[in-house]
């Protein structure tokens, strides 16, 4: 008896771990919009090699991939948007919020899009962040 009553307070000690998610364990404060951009390039590649292709199974997995890239822009723009940038890079750069609103809209588009021309809209967007992040670098 006196050892199941050292089980339960025991057990009444230990919780489930608590699941988190982050960009990373610690406020590392590494950022760059780098990360976007080379996987809006990939989302332009696929398109381009769609385009160039008429094998089914070649071109499906170059519209997987796309997919996969076009989300991922979205993540790194988002992990920018929501770790980095502040109130007071508003200041330095006042269509912020458009910026990325575009950004991140072009990347729904290039991922619904087997057309090079919204791949190139995407890294277009990319840029203007990139733009908006050396602004407040300075």
């Amino acid at each position: 008896m006196r050892m199941l009553s050292c089980v339960l307070a025991l057990a009444d000690r230990i919780s489930a771990p608590t699941v988190v998610r982050a960009h990373c364990d610690l406020p590392c404060g590494v950022y760059d919009p780098a990360q976007a951009r080379i996987e809006a390039e990939s989302v332009k590649a696929c398109q381009e090699k769609y385009q160039g292709s008429d094998d089914p199974t070649f071109r499906e997995r170059a519209v997987f991939i796309k997919e996969e890239r076009a989300d991922l822009v979205k993540h790194h723009l988002w992990v920018l948007w929501t770790d980095y940038f502040k109130p007071e890079h508003q200041q330095k750069v006042p269509n912020l919020h458009e910026i990325f609103w575009t950004a991140t809209k072009a990347a729904g588009a290039a991922k619904k899009s087997n057309d090079p021309a919204d791949g190139q809209k995407l890294l277009d967007a990319v840029a203007e962040v990139d733009k908006a992040f050396r602004a407040t670098k300075a």
